[in-house]
């Protein structure tokens, strides 16, 4: 008498042209294996639209209208130290900016000066300055960096080129300025 084969144990059977194994995968582990691919795949998305989000919602934002200074200020409070943060608006008009030219191309300084007042700067005569710089720099004075940030955004500057302003500024006579912008020749063919 002759003895019928066992059933399959993996649930398949060995049909026309089938393998007899979990959706025909021959190797036992069928999509189960998929499943951690797939989420792995799915968190690095979510990781890089999170940094771009990111990335997007901290940059400075450009207007012709006024700089934004935040501040924030710590009040002690029956034990508890809540921070309070206050924004102020400086408007363009009332924060004076001087361009100067470091670099051997005629009118760069003039033609920035004509840049910012189109943005509503209170722009000073442009000027030379004493050296030649290969970097264009943005200085500013105490309590205008959120200007001179607006200004170097303005000139399509990173905002690593803004300091403070020092007597180690290559520009003379302008302590009395908000904003000092020093014309390097990386902006000599813009």
């Amino acid at each position: 008498m002759a003895s019928e084969p066992p059933d399959s144990d993996d649930g398949g059977s060995a049909g026309p042209g089938g393998s007899g194994g979990a959706r025909g995968s021959g190797n036992g582990r069928g999509l189960a294996g998929i499943a951690p691919v797939r989420a792995v795949v799915v968190l690095i998305a979510f990781v890089v639209a999170v940094i771009v989000l990111v990335g997007v919602g901290t940059r400075p934002t450009v207007s012709g209208d006024a700089a934004t200074t935040t501040t924030t200020t710590t009040t002690t409070t029956s034990g508890r130290t809540p921070p309070t943060t206050t924004t102020t608006t400086v408007a363009h008009g009332s924060v004076s900016v001087v361009v100067a030219n470091a670099t051997h191309t005629a009118g760069l300084a003039g033609h920035f000066t004509t840049v910012l007042a189109a943005q509503g700067w209170a722009m000073q005569t442009a000027v030379d300055a004493s050296t030649t710089e290969q970097f264009t720099a943005v200085y500013y004075a105490a309590g205008q960096q959120a200007s001179a940030d607006a200004v170097a955004t303005t000139l399509g500057l990173k905002l690593t080129n803004v300091s403070a302003l020092t007597a180690a500024v290559p520009v003379a006579g302008v302590s009395g300025d908000d904003v000092v912008v020093v014309i390097g020749t990386d902006l000599a063919g813009a």
